[in-house]
C-alpha cells in the first residue's frame, strides 16, 4: 500500500484553513483519496502536511483492518509520500523534537505509526506528487502531468 500526502497552507481565503489531501493506491490501483478543509487553522506549513499526514495514516489503518478482515494478506508498511522535507525528516529520525505544542497530536500520531513498522515515510517531488491535484489549482502542463500519473494502464508495464 502507498499514499501520496499533501496540503496546501491557509489556502481558503475567508477563513485561512488549509486544505488536505491524500490518495491511497493497493498495488497500482487507487482505492481511496480525500480532499477537504482542515478542521483547525494551522499556523504553519509544518502543521498543516502533519494534519494531512494523520488523516492518511488513519484512513490506511481503516483500509488495512478491513483487508485483513476479508482475508486479504498485507505486509510490510505503508509507504507515505510527501513532498514537505522537514515533516519527513521530523517522522523517521528518532533524535528529532517537537518545537510547537499546538502540532503535538498530530505530531506523535504519526511518530507513532512510523515507530511501531506501520508506516515508513518518504520525500517525492512537488513535481511528482500527485495528491497537489487534490489541495492547489493546477493547470497547464503540470496539471496534465500529475493526472496522467493517476490514469496509468497496467499494460504500460511491460
Amino acid at each position: 500500500m502507498r499514499m501520496m500526502v499533501d496540503s496546501d497552507h491557509a489556502g481558503d481565503k475567508a477563513t485561512r484553513r488549509s486544505r488536505s489531501g491524500y490518495l491511497i493506491f493497493l498495488n497500482m490501483a487507487l482505492i481511496d483519496w480525500l480532499s477537504k478543509k482542515q478542521s483547525t487553522i494551522e499556523s504553519s506549513v509544518f502543521g498543516a502536511e502533519f494534519v494531512s499526514m494523520r488523516l492518511g495514516i488513519e484512513a490506511c489503518r481503516g483500509i488495512h483492518y478491513k483487508l485483513r478482515m476479508m482475508g486479504v494478506p498485507l505486509e510490510g508498511p505503508v509507504y507515505i509520500y510527501g513532498d514537505n522535507m522537514s515533516v519527513i525528516h521530523n517522522t523517521s529520525k528518532p533524535e528529532s523534537v517537537l518545537k510547537k505544542k499546538s502540532n503535538s497530536i498530530c505530531y506523535h500520531a504519526v511518530r507513532e505509526s512510523v515507530a511501531a513498522g506501520e508506516s515508513l515515510t518518504s520525500h517525492i517531488s512537488t513535481h511528482y506528487n500527485l495528491s497537489d491535484l487534490l489541495t492547489k489549482v493546477l493547470y497547464g502542463e503540470k496539471r496534465r502531468q500529475l493526472v496522467r500519473g493517476l490514469l496509468c494502464d497496467i499494460y504500460d508495464f511491460d
